[in-house]
């Protein structure tokens, strides 16, 4: 037979499951005490196993309250959704969740969609099927409405929590996100651009992610403020297939497009994110197009390509860990009950030698 005090901290493992995970103050030592017929070091012992197993905290002067796990560690899960889990940004992405939510007791799952609908839907039936306490999801082709609004609203209903990271949906208005300032720092590169002299700037931006239209919507309320919004016709998109086939393929055939038909008597480039400037500075290499003396280029995300590129790129930054690390903070809020709000993370220059003010006989 176990001990007295693991019986008793199974008996309030058992009262935080009813409570669904809810944050609340256990009774005083003295009531759980006379409630459950034991000592007060039995008590003590048994709070003692919950607190190591995260399932409370004391607070000095008020009590033990429940921090928000359910009672039982495999209830406490949060399922990530995301594009990629090898490519680019996203190891440290998930390294930074996965951390965050291990260090307050939670586990997590990585689920894997390609940032195809078909295959999110696959998931969140999965999900459907066996429940988590919350799902961080970076949504699928961001641009346009979801499909798979149904089986976000289902799982909502069933009491999950869940928040949307980079990109979010604008068939679900009411679900929390955290996302980069995109439109800010589009409007911070347009202006930093012309701030050095640039008055021919072209643009290539991701189409069907949310990021991607906002980015460039920014670029292009700067380039108006300047009175130069004639740069539009020196826009480039490109989609999921052609980014995909770039990673797998090295495919570079929509960047050399690009650079063949867009950028005629253009200054400066402003990129979607490092990893398109990076394959684009190679593409200019072939053409004999010289960084930054020709053409500058800017760009996004200041990942390792940007110091990797043989020309170290010029790029916008956040804090270090700092998406990863709030937007897990934020689901570890909504999952204890907590008021949080929709964040946009603010940008920050990090300056290079790609980017230089244009040549003087242009």
């Amino acid at each position: 037979m176990s001990a007295k005090y693991i019986r008793l901290a199974d008996q309030l493992k058992n009262l935080i499951e009813e409570n669904a995970g809810d944050v609340f103050r256990l009774p005083a030592e003295a009531a759980l005490c006379q409630k459950y017929g034991v000592s007060r070091q039995t008590v003590r012992k048994a709070l003692s196993v919950l607190e190591k197993e995260h399932l409370i905290e004391k607070r000095q002067g008020s009590g033990s309250y429940t921090t928000g796990l359910f009672g039982r560690a495999e209830k406490n899960t949060v399922a990530i959704l995301v594009s990629s889990d090898t490519e680019y940004i996203y190891p440290g992405l998930l390294s930074d969740m996965r951390n965050t939510l291990q260090d307050n007791g939670f586990s997590s799952a990585v689920h894997v969609t390609g940032n195809q609908s078909a295959k999110e839907r696959e998931i969140l039936l999965h999900l459907l099927e066996h429940p988590v306490r919350g799902i961080l999801s970076e949504g699928c082709k961001t641009s346009f409405p979801t499909p798979n609004h149904d089986l976000y609203q289902q799982l909502a209903k069933k009491g999950v929590s869940i928040l949307f990271f980079h990109g979010n949906y604008g068939n679900l208005p009411d679900f929390l996100s955290v996302k980069d300032d995109n439109y800010g720092g589009g409007y911070y590169l347009g202006k930093y651009l012309t701030s050095l002299g640039h008055k021919k700037i072209a643009g290539i931006f991701k189409s069907d992610d949310i990021q991607g239209t906002e980015r460039c919507f920014g670029l292009l309320c700067a380039l108006r403020d300047e009175n130069i919004l004639s740069c539009e016709e020196h826009i480039c998109y490109f989609d999921t297939a052609q980014l995909a086939a770039l990673q797998t393929k090295q495919d570079t055939g929509f960047l050399s497009e690009f650079a063949a038909k867009q950028l005629k008597n253009t200054t400066a480039v402003v990129c979607y994110n490092d990893e398109i400037a990076y394959w684009l500075i190679k593409e200019f290499s072939y053409k004999n197009l010289r960084i930054p003396e020709d053409i500058s280029i800017v760009c996004f995300d200041n990942s390792y390509l940007s110091e990797l590129s043989s020309v170290r790129i010029t790029s916008l930054s956040h804090k270090s860990h700092e998406m990863g690390t709030t937007a897990a903070e934020a689901i570890l809020k909504l999952m204890k009950g907590s008021a949080v709000s929709p964040q946009k993370l603010t940008w920050h220059l990090a300056a290079r030698q790609s980017c230089a003010p244009p040549p003087h006989d242009v």
